[in-house]
């Protein structure tokens, strides 16, 4: 089988040292759509958007080596099998700093068996001399390895709540987002050559997942939280579907108190489902 569940879930943490700057933060930021907004865009009040931590260290100061490739402990699956199936991030600090280094440690934490796959579960931990950054687990959905008899885990995230959401918001993506989202580090052809996506069975070259997931992260800040990054703490999502450049995010919001329940469709289609915002209180 090529998921050795023992081999992969009991293989020692593997470590990485990341290092950002200034300058990989304003990028993030611009990829996202920020434009002139200079809480985003000019380093002299910069904030840094929750959602960075997930391309710290693969940016433009990374240079053009090769980005760091998927090889897990005990999974020798093909990397057209795998999609990146969820999300989720949280911060261990009140901002994250505008530039930095930290020592990313990654465990296999799940291997779930959902029958007609396998979701494996990545774990990671992010610490700077200070102590702890963030955390954030990525689950990766494996066509055809499951049924081998597992735990089938639990669902992604909390089940939006009965009825109407209590806002609602467009948020137009363009046609050079994707890219410029890549030069955040993920330069998967998917997501800028037509002939690539065409034989993936896409129309078009997508917007990266955590494009997506970047700017329901920016909405959230701009809509509820004061346009205050240091006050959205946590935030997680399943990707269901993609986003084609050029086309419209609907980000549905239930509001409950501190904390969102939300869901993202482009069109008729789902494209962040299960998904959750963990805040602070405004006065915090």
């Amino acid at each position: 089988m090529p998921i050795d569940v023992d081999k992969a879930l009991n293989a020692p943490p593997r470590t990485q040292q990341l290092a950002w700057t200034t300058r990989d933060v304003l990028l993030y930021h611009l990829s996202l759509g920020s434009g002139t907004d200079l809480r985003y865009g000019y380093e002299r009040d910069l904030e840094v958007l929750p959602t960075f931590a997930l391309v710290a260290g693969q940016g433009i100061s990374a240079g053009d080596r090769p980005a760091e490739g998927l090889t897990l402990p005990g999974v020798d699956v093909d990397l057209t099998r795998l999609l990146h199936a969820g999300q989720v991030v949280t911060l261990h600090r009140d901002r994250l700093p505008t530039s930095g280094s930290a020592e990313r440690t990654t465990r296999i934490a799940e291997i779930q068996d959902k029958g007609k796959a396998a979701v494996i579960v990545l774990a990671h931990e992010v610490a700077d001399a200070d102590g702890p950054l963030w955390t954030s687990k990525m689950s990766i959905w494996a066509r055809g390895e499951g049924g081998f008899g597992g735990d089938p885990g639990t669902a992604a995230g909390p089940k939006l709540p009965d009825g109407d959401p209590t806002h609602v918001l467009d948020v137009a993506t363009t046609p050079d987002q994707a890219l410029l989202y890549r030069l955040n580090g993920d330069r998967n052809p998917l997501h800028a050559d037509p002939e690539v996506a065409a034989k993936a069975g896409f129309e078009a070259p997508i917007l990266h997942g955590l494009a997506s997931y970047g700017l329901v992260a920016k909405a959230v800040v701009d809509h509820f939280l004061d346009g205050r990054p240091a006050r959205l703490r946590e935030l997680g999502a399943r990707f269901a579907g993609p986003v084609i450049p050029g086309q419209t995010l609907r980000i549905s919001v239930w509001q409950q108190e501190s904390d969102l329940r939300l869901k993202a469709t482009c069109g008729d289609a789902a494209v962040l489902a299960d998904a959750w915002a963990r805040t602070t209180p405004g006065d915090a």
